[in-house]
């Protein structure tokens, strides 16, 4: 087992406060969101409750920090983890995740940020990681967890788009972001863990997070397209790996929306979940251009909800895009051929 399986796998229920390298129980119920300011109300934890997910997993922005002071960002976290409606469900589900750019310190930052180690270590607080994790002496926030046994196996592997990653290029007005063809997100290491985790794996579900979006490219904020050649590189991967179930998961947008790409070599449909955000949406409700957007756009108050039916000939996960008080705002059946 790589290093990265030991991490996050194993969060505190209400039957154990022990931490597990790889659970063998069988999920079937993933949850995951984006961009939550503790300080705006609270009002999808309870609905997220309701689900009763086996697993919820934080995609970026889980606070909004923005600081290079450790204490300010410490007391969001805490302030964060000690709503009633969260500690509910961090009793009864596992609790995973990765940062985007606010909870690392820095609006749209990178490697450059100068806390970043320090800022890890706080997420790491935030997620209840044992000080003895290998997690904790491995600079990024990277992460690999295993989910149930063999045939019903679920591997999340989360990417840590910020730690090791180039400055966005500008475009001629200062503002824009333009493609910077020789910039990196990943970082070589992560490029070959992330190649490992891929090689061979054994899992029947490939749950890929970002905090930024991989596949839509058309927009001119932060996203995989804003560095070409690391994107083509991590779709390459995906089509010489060939995992099986492959979904992305990613955030950041302040909108929720369900992107496709046919990739090379993959064998089935490749689609990206962006689901943002859990306490505050754009007020910009303008569908703006994607190409690989399947659907509508969610301006709502959202979370996603992934279910998996391990009885279905193909396996099939059903994406629900969720909102307040039980709505669903788009459903997404993906099936793996």
């Amino acid at each position: 087992m790589s290093v990265g399986c030991l991490l996050l796998a194993g969060c505190r229920t209400p039957k154990t406060s022990s931490f597990a390298t790889q659970s063998q129980q069988p999920v079937s119920t993933i949850a995951f969101g984006s961009c939550d300011d503790h300080k705006l109300p609270q009002v999808l934890w309870d609905d997220i409750v309701a689900q009763k997910p086996d697993v919820w997993i934080w995609l970026g922005d889980n606070v909004y920090g923005d600081t290079e002071n450790m204490d300010t960002l410490r007391a969001k976290y805490n302030s964060q983890k000690a709503n009633p409606n969260y500690q509910q469900l961090r009793q009864n589900a596992r609790i995973i995740g990765v940062w985007d750019d606010h909870d690392y310190g820095v609006n749209d930052g990178g490697k450059e940020y100068p806390r970043r180690k320090e800022s890890q270590q706080i997420l790491f607080d935030f997620l209840d990681v044992p000080a003895g994790s290998p997690l904790r002496k491995q600079e990024g926030a990277y992460s690999a967890h295993v989910f149930g046994p063999k045939g019903q196996r679920v591997k999340v592997i989360l990417l840590d788009g910020r730690y090791f990653r180039d400055p966005l290029k500008k475009g001629a007005n200062g503002k824009d972001n333009v493609p910077n063809p020789s910039g990196d997100i990943l970082g070589e290491t992560q490029w070959q863990w992330l190649e490992k985790e891929l090689t061979n794996s054994d899992a029947d579900v490939h749950l890929i997070g970002s905090g930024i979006q991989i596949l839509a490219n058309d927009h001119i904020y932060e996203k995989w397209g804003n560095f070409p050649t690391a994107r083509q590189r991590f779709l390459d991967l995906l089509g010489r790996t060939k995992p099986k179930g492959a979904i992305l998961m990613s955030g950041d947008r302040h909108i929720a929306e369900v992107s496709k790409i046919s990739v090379p070599g993959l064998g089935y449909d490749l689609y990206d979940i962006t689901s943002s955000g859990i306490s505050h949406t754009t007020t910009r409700r303008v569908e703006e251009l994607n190409r690989l957007r399947v659907g509508h756009v969610v301006f709502d108050l959202n979370y996603t909800l992934i279910s998996i039916d391990w009885n279905r000939k193909p396996l099939t996960a059903t994406v629900r895009i969720n909102g307040n008080n039980g709505q669903t705002y788009l459903t997404q059946e993906i099936s793996f051929n």
